[in-house]
């Protein structure tokens, strides 16, 4: 079954009714982050940012599809994560909302299955790829922040200045660190768990190069150079 849905924007889109004994599976299923959003008056943009809820943004930092990510505070998370946090509810209260709201329909009636073990090993699984993907995105989210940096620090000067290290990185990895972050932010299921099981090897590297920077240099290259031209003058 099929239902319009009026976004506050003026527009109209098709809500198709999923049926599901797990009210979040049918909840995130049905409906993505965007639309939630729109539909409760945050205006998004041709290329899905908006302005953050969550923190004083002035210039749209929140990535929004069927997840949402802001660049700004951090805030990150799933259709349900966003009406929670929007409307100050519990997971299990917003859920419910984007239910009414989008008419999605569930089985309130379902029963947990007569063995839990197996249950509970599911949840744990799907617990641990949960986490496995949120670490992921923030691991590249802090690479590309000091790739940019890098990039702005470390560019050369003078056309006969030697290319810094770093700089050479921030052209070579920046583009394919924001391939992964929108897949990681926008894809699919299947996408975005193809992206943390080929990937994670590789984000546990970065992440401990991240470290093993962060604490070689406190200070940005602009920063140690004004540190040198004041003792200098002194």
């Amino acid at each position: 079954m099929r239902h319009l849905i009026f976004c506050g924007n003026g527009c109209f889109f098709l809500c198709l009714e999923v049926r599901k004994s797990n009210i979040f599976e049918a909840v995130k299923e049905s409906v993505t982050t965007r639309q939630a959003a729109e539909y409760y008056g945050v205006q998004v943009g041709r290329n899905g940012m908006a302005c953050c809820p969550f923190h004083d943004d002035k210039h749209p930092s929140m990535k929004i599809d069927h997840r949402f990510h802001c660049f700004g505070c951090q805030a990150d998370g799933d259709v349900i994560d966003f009406t929670a946090r929007l409307f100050s509810l519990s997971s299990k209260e917003a859920a419910l909302k984007l239910a009414e709201d989008f008419s999605v329909h569930y089985d309130a009636k379902g029963h947990d299955p007569p063995r839990r073990r197996p249950v509970k090993r599911k949840i744990s699984e799907e617990l641990r790829y949960r986490q496995a993907e949120q670490k992921c995105f923030r691991v590249l989210c802090n690479y590309l922040h000091l790739l940019e940096r890098w990039e702005k620090e470390y560019a050369p000067q003078t056309p006969d200045e030697a290319w810094n290290p770093l700089f050479v990185e921030a052209l070579q990895k920046k583009p394919y660190t924001e391939y992964l972050l929108d897949i990681l932010l926008s894809g699919s299921m299947e996408e975005r768990a193809s992206v943390v099981a080929e990937y994670g090897k590789e984000v546990r590297k970065i992440e401990q190069r991240i470290s093993e920077f962060t604490a070689s240099h406190p200070a940005g290259r602009h920063e140690r150079s004004r540190s040198l031209s004041a003792g200098a003058e002194r």
